[in-house]
């Protein structure tokens, strides 16, 4: 069974950046895809980016390409997400998630293949 905590979320300013972590404990870490999901007040869990554990290729929501970079480190059992030029649309509660071993992501990540979660964090961009 993994447990996933996030980290790193805070308030930034619009055009500032955060760089999100995900500490992972478990068996067989590097055997799950992982997935970075956010929701903002009101709205549904939407997803961000995923990252395969076959070959590492990572896909983004479009409303983040170019801004967010997603990555993880199977030696430390880790995972970030890099955001960059933040927005304040880019606020909400911010969760790493991962899904079974071999798990593959093709494009924007769905919520229903992801079985582990972590509680999440808080990221607010405002002036």
């Amino acid at each position: 069974q993994l447990q996933l905590v996030e980290s790193g979320g805070g308030l930034a300013q619009p055009g500032g950046s955060l760089r999100l972590s995900c500490t992972i404990t478990g068996p067989n870490f590097g055997y799950y895809g992982l997935g970075w999901f956010r929701q903002a007040p009101g709205k549904e869990r939407e997803g961000i980016s995923c990252t395969n554990s076959v070959d590492g290729s990572s896909y983004y929501a479009d409303a983040v390409k170019g801004r967010f970079t997603a990555s993880r480190d199977n030696v430390k059992n880790m995972a970030y997400l890099e955001m960059n030029d933040l927005k304040p649309e880019d606020s909400g509660v911010y969760f790493c998630a991962a899904a079974g071993s071999g798990y593959m992501c093709y494009g924007r990540p769905t919520v229903a293949p992801y079985d582990h979660w972590g509680h999440g964090t808080q990221v607010t961009v405002s002036s």
